[in-house]
């Protein structure tokens, strides 16, 4: 008994030895921080909505100087920033798309659409104007109209979330041209 369970472990390591040796051989890797090509960024443009707020956060915490639109200088006190992200729409849109035989609301589509660009201080376009759009379904009730709307919040800061990691990921992506 006992040597048919060492054997069996034997088995499973080197099953698991040979799955990791296969992954290493494809280049698979984790994703890692993104390393952006500039280190100060001014945000302009919707900067107070909920989806700039969080990627202000997000450009911080991965190591960028993000500068407001209303101050002209950089916390270090350097010179004007490398690039500038102008946020052009952030927008929540809320519709109902399916009903009842009495008309009442059964089903609701949750979007938020965020419309940014990115350039250098000379007005060299780094990324186009770009819209993302996300879409999420909600089930509604009526009779449990308090969670619903707190279920509708979450999604809207989820599709806040997986916009900001778009952004960034774009914003990774832009090298030194």
């Amino acid at each position: 008994m006992r040597a048919a369970a060492t054997r069996r472990r034997a088995g499973l390591g080197l099953l698991l030895a040979a799955g990791t040796a296969a992954l290493a051989g494809c280049g698979f890797q984790l994703r890692q921080a993104p390393r952006f090509a500039f280190d100060t960024l001014r945000l302009a443009g919707s900067e107070t909505t909920p989806v700039a707020l969080e990627l202000r956060r997000q450009l911080r915490l991965n190591g960028l100087t993000v500068i407001g639109s209303d101050s002209p200088t950089n916390a270090a006190g350097d010179a004007a920033p490398q690039v500038v992200l102008t946020v052009l729409q952030d927008q929540r849109e809320r519709r109902a798309v399916g009903q009842t035989a009495a008309g009442q609301v059964r089903e609701l589509q949750l979007r938020t659409r965020f419309r940014f660009r990115l350039r250098t201080l000379a007005g060299r376009d780094l990324i186009d104007e770009t819209e993302l759009l996300l879409e999420r379904d909600l089930s509604f009730s009526e009779t449990a109209v308090l969670s619903k709307a707190s279920e509708e919040e979450r999604l809207y800061l989820d599709m806040a979330d997986d916009i900001v990691q778009q952004v960034i990921r774009r914003l990774a992506a832009v090298g030194t041209r």
